[in-house]
């Protein structure tokens, strides 16, 4: 039973789902299918939808290229979490920010170590953007440090306040359910739906963000 509007985002759950943390990992029965001497439908998405992104993440990245296969997976796996929150009893991995601060902080620390140890030079360029008028390059030095050490959390609260948002939004409206009436229930109905179709967009279009974003700080790190 939700006991208030924010107990839809508890992992806790009855017995028979008290783990429904393992939704998250269901995401690797997928990886053997890729294997298959027989290709099926799934498997002809899936590569569909990898090449197109490989293609729209390479120009950005000049060097290493080797980095995109990161982007990619992490846009797979944040699509599938964010569309299996939508089902029923399924907890929602990417609302809570643990989970996202787990994937950016580890990503953006490897980048800045990898970095500061191949390219040194290029990352202090970066931070006195061209044109700087030579009094202001003290104060862009330090904006564009914070800048740099806010960005894992950025990467985070970004994909779970946009998350949380559409879950909200969707238990406003069920919530509405027993006191609107009969005749008013075909359009209460018709918005939620319009609602859902919203949030699976917003599902792969956060996964696609939150991965573009990985690969421009990789390219600042990496170029």
């Amino acid at each position: 039973m939700m006991t208030n509007l924010f107990s839809i985002f508890d992992p806790s759950t009855p017995n028979f789902l008290s783990s429904n943390w393992s939704a998250i990992l269901i995401f690797l029965l997928m990886a053997p299918v890729m294997i298959w001497n027989s290709p099926t439908r799934f498997t002809h998405t899936f590569l569909l939808l990898t090449n197109y992104l490989f293609s729209e993440f390479k120009p950005l990245i000049k060097k290493s290229a080797f980095v995109l296969i990161t982007p990619v997976a992490l846009f797979t796996f944040i699509a599938y979490n964010n569309v299996a929150g939508l089902a029923p009893y399924v907890f929602t991995g990417s609302s809570q920010l643990v989970f996202t601060l787990t994937l950016a902080l580890p990503l953006w620390l490897t980048l800045m170590i990898y970095g500061w140890i191949n390219n040194t030079s290029n990352l202090l360029v970066h931070l006195i953007p061209q044109s700087t008028p030579a009094l202001l390059m003290p104060f862009m030095v330090l904006i564009e440090t914070v800048s740099n050490l806010i960005r894992p959390l950025t990467l985070a609260v970004r994909l779970t306040a946009n998350m949380v948002a559409g879950h909200l939004l969707i238990v406003l409206l069920n919530s509405a359910d027993p006191s609107t009436p009969l005749v008013l229930s075909p359009i209460l109905f018709t918005a939620k739906q319009a609602l859902l179709m919203l949030e699976i967009a917003v599902a792969f279009i956060q996964a696609y963000v939150f991965s573009v974003l990985v690969t421009l700080y990789a390219a600042e790190f990496t170029n």
